[in-house]
């Protein structure tokens, strides 16, 4: 019974030994390049490692995400997402050559490579590489938000989308511009809504020389009293800003929460402020110059 037993356990000994040879065997099979220390050697079995180190670094990346983005709302969700599709990729180039270099193959002539090709690339793309850093510090640090309003070149618009390398904002005559985000980190940009909603705005009028000026004042904050998408706190303010060539200029200053349609309040506002005006005698002068001429003096010979 012992000498069959034993016999037994010699038989699953050497089953057990052929199969791991077998699949030693299998696992070792593939191509081979070179020789020597310099021999490179791609086998089944340095595949199938690296697609498991695949799998297991998505899998933590993706627990790494969730644990950041628990407590995030949606939007700032989205964004931080953008930002990690970049990371994932790093971190799998960082573990292909990881795994190459535990398995035994030398990485330096492909770190040698990788580092020339980089090199070339971010000649090449150098500007597309600012675009996405400029993406991840928007991003990260909130310097732009969706439905802020922003002056660029010239252009107001409010912003709509925020990706990793461009930002979308719409015009105030409905037209889309693409910002580069390394525009936001190498330019000046003039951000109205950034500390807060509110903005003050004005208009400039010029009275004519010998008008009562606290009847031009009255006026002007009568002109915003009624006005849609004037706030009636903080409130409109009128300044005496200069003796001009032609005229007395005043500044009427209010307050709006939204800069994007500034531009409709302030027309509905100019309307107002003329038939005001125009009811109480007010002149808006145009601009006035005196020619004097003098003869000339006719010598005789």
């Amino acid at each position: 019974m012992f000498q069959e037993e034993k016999v037994t356990a010699k038989i699953e000994e050497v089953v057990t030994e052929d199969i791991w040879g077998t699949i030693q065997d299998v696992l070792n099979w593939g191509f081979h390049f070179g020789s020597g220390e310099k021999q490179i050697n791609i086998t089944v079995g340095l595949l199938l490692l690296i697609t498991f180190s695949f799998f297991l670094a998505s899998f933590i990346l993706k627990i790494v995400r969730k644990l950041f983005t628990r407590k995030m709302e949606e939007t700032d969700k989205l964004k931080f997402i953008s930002v990690f599709k970049f990371i994932k990729y790093v971190v799998y180039i960082i573990v292909v050559f990881s795994v190459l270099s535990v398995a035994g193959v030398n990485i330096t002539p492909f770190l040698a490579a990788s580092a020339a090709l980089f090199v070339g690339l971010g000649l090449a793309l150098q500007e597309l590489f600012q675009d996405v850093i400029g993406g991840i510090f928007i991003i990260l640090d909130k310097s732009l938000l969706v439905g802020d309003v922003i002056e660029v070149e010239g252009r107001v618009g409010r912003v709509i989308d925020i990706k990793l390398r461009t930002t979308r904002a719409i015009t105030r005559d409905d037209k889309i511009i693409i910002i580069p985000n390394h525009k936001f980190i190498s330019d000046s940009i003039v951000n109205y809504t950034q500390n807060h909603r509110i903005t003050r705005e004005n208009v400039t009028v010029g009275v004519a020389y010998g008008s009562d000026v606290r009847k031009v004042e009255q006026l002007l904050l009568e002109s915003v009293a009624n006005q849609r998408g004037v706030l009636k706190k903080p409130k409109a303010f009128v300044l005496f800003s200069d003796f001009g060539d032609s005229a007395l200029i005043f500044n009427l200053c209010f307050f709006i929460n939204d800069s994007f349609i500034d531009p409709g309040i302030k027309s509905d506002i100019r309307f107002t402020i003329d038939k005001l005006f125009r009811e109480n005698g007010v002149t808006i002068p145009f601009p006035q110059r005196d020619v004097h001429l003098f003869p000339a003096q006719l010598k005789s010979d």
